[in-house]
């Protein structure tokens, strides 16, 4: 199995600053994307930033310019870098990561989630 801890979560005022990191665990074999997501009280959870293993990584749009995502390939970890924070960036961070798990001779692909990490912004 594949497993996901976020950590960094807390309550912050409106400007303030956040910093997120998530560590993927396991028997990982490589890992070909990861990625954080958000869920907000009463909406669908959306894409914040994702980074494709040495691809471009894609911001959505509210959060361009404010946030920034970074990747530890050797330690297997994703971080985001939150600045200028608005009480809409309030939710439930959630990791995620895709790839391969177990050996070169034995892979199968994995779909891993964290267990999510709150963050509130206040006014």
């Amino acid at each position: 199995q594949v497993q996901l801890v976020e950590s960094g979560g807390g309550l912050v005022q409106a400007g303030g600053s956040l910093r997120l990191s998530c560590v993927a665990s396991g028997d990982i074999y490589r890992i070909f994307a990861m990625a954080w997501y958000r869920q907000a009280p009463g909406k669908q959870r959306e894409l914040v930033a994702t980074l494709p293993t040495g691809g471009s990584i894609n911001y959505s749009d509210s959060v361009k310019g404010r946030f920034t995502v970074s990747r530890d390939n050797a330690r297997n970890t994703v971080n985001l870098e939150m600045n200028s924070l608005k009480p809409e960036d309030t939710g439930v961070y959630y990791c995620h990561a895709e790839g391969q798990r177990g050996t070169f001779l034995h892979r199968t692909p994995f779909d891993s989630w964290g267990q999510g990490t709150q963050v509130t912004v206040s006014s």
